[in-house]
């Protein structure tokens, strides 16, 4: 049987541009051993669960995947914070710029690790995506090109792409304009269209690359052209979004005193931090120094940023409410599993709100990190400080589990069918029927 590739791609840059995450992180990779067990946990649901017709709508294919992509963000969360290792949460350093402005950064490492250096960066040069700007034409003048089908093509990123459309003899400039931004930006091919505007009546068509930076060989990000297209050709040069007006710069600046350069302005040092450059340093010899935060530093952080993912997984399982499907089982579910650690939550200053979310009482959370501060050298005595927050952490851990496992638990269906208890057999049914979502009306 033939594969169509065509309609993997449209279901696989669809979920990535609906559905996925910012990125993926370090805690996204798995042991053997892991995948074993996740293998092991889907052949046991599958050979227990029932048969159910599921509600197709587009609704429900949209909170299924929404809410596995959701339970995966706040399950990375808790693991960032140290929360795969029940001992570790809230353990977890968390890097400090002493100015932002030039550079940020997130600590990669491992905490045990006795010695962790700082870093002195400068920054000359940030890395940028390339621009073509278009020529500026009356707005609101009609196209002086004939009607008809016309179209150009795209190299980007070593991939060609053809786009058509149509020009009527009442589109202005402008109509055309929007009509091709509409175009590239829907295509999600790492180009991005703006208009621009000069006050006095005239627009110009814009695109400017994703990604910044040159690969060695390069000497542009993308390429636009209609000589070889397979339709009319001239609205290129018409509007004049063929030229490159600001070549891709890689970024260029020094660490410690070493030069460097990257086609990003995100870059790992020595698999110890992640660093992302914001701004070129404002003088000759100014650095912003990459180091570790202090102990009571990165523990309010870390309670800070536990609440906030844990308040977004609430508000983005509650969103789906007004549609046909029912999140009220997981909502429900969330609801039991705050209720019970409520109280001591509420004396770490994390108190419980009507829509389940929490509320933080910042003065609360300063008494605990003091606290913390004086025990720093007990541990028993510093678990106990935190110890309502890594219950809750715990159960919320599990809960993201199973949500990943299986999102078709959440979703409004009818059963069918109850399997024949002791002469069942293992099947594909449920993952099946997840994957399906994700393919259905595209192949």
């Amino acid at each position: 049987m033939a594969i169509n590739t065509s309609a993997l791609n449209t279901v696989y840059n669809h979920y990535l541009t609906s559905y996925s995450t910012k990125g993926t992180t370090k805690y996204d990779t798995h042991k053997k051993s892991e995948l074993r067990n996740i293998y092991h946990s889907i052949v046991k649901q599958n050979k227990e669960s029932p048969l159910y017709i599921l509600d197709t709508s587009k609704e429900s294919r949209q909170f299924a995947v929404g809410i596995k992509e959701n339970s995966r963000e706040l399950k990375n969360t808790i693991a960032s914070m140290g929360g795969m290792d029940y001992r570790e949460l809230l353990s977890k350093k968390v890097a400090h710029s002493s100015n932002t402005n030039i550079a940020d950064a997130h600590y990669l490492g491992e905490d045990s690790n006795p010695a962790i250096p700082s870093f002195n960066i400068e920054v000359t040069q940030m890395a940028t995506g390339q621009t073509n700007t278009g020529n500026y034409i009356k707005s609101d003048e009609q196209v002086s090109l004939p009607a008809g089908i016309y179209s150009f093509d795209v190299n980007a990123n070593d991939l060609n792409y053809e786009f058509q459309f149509y020009i009527k003899e009442t589109d202005t400039n402008l109509d055309l304009q929007k009509k091709l931004s509409n175009l590239i930006n829907n295509a999600n091919i790492g180009l991005e269209a703006n208009i621009l505007e000069d006050g006095e009546g005239n627009s110009s068509l814009t695109v400017t690359s994703k990604n910044t930076g040159l690969a060695d060989g390069k000497t542009e990000v993308f390429s636009i052209s209609d000589d070889h297209t397979s339709k009319s050709k001239g609205t290129v040069g018409y509007l004049g979004i063929g030229s490159v007006t600001r070549p891709a710069t890689n970024a260029q600046f020094s660490i410690n005193g070493n030069e460097r350069t990257s086609r990003s302005n995100t870059f790992m040092i020595e698999k110890l931090f992640e660093v992302t450059i914001t701004g070129v340093s404002p003088e000759p010899g100014m650095t912003a120094s990459i180091g570790i935060k202090s102990d009571t530093d990165y523990l309010r952080q870390n309670i800070s940023k536990f609440v906030g993912s844990y308040n977004d997984f609430i508000k983005s399982a509650a969103a789906y409410q007004s549609n046909r499907v029912h999140s009220g089982r997981l909502l429900g579910e969330l609801e039991r599993i705050s209720s019970h650690y409520s109280s001591g939550l509420s004396s770490m200053g994390l108190s419980r709100q009507t829509d389940g979310t929490f509320a933080v009482d910042e003065t609360k959370i300063q008494d605990i990190v003091d606290q913390a501060e004086s025990v720093m050298d007990d541990d028993d005595a510093l678990a106990g400080l935190f110890q309502p927050m890594k219950n809750f952490s715990a159960s919320l851990l599990r809960k993201a589990n199973q949500i990943s496992l299986n999102p078709m638990n959440y979703v409004d269906k009818t059963i069918v069918a109850y399997k024949n208890p002791g002469h069942n057999f293992a099947t594909p049914y449920v993952t099946s029927a997840y994957s399906g979502m994700m393919f259905n009306s595209y192949c």
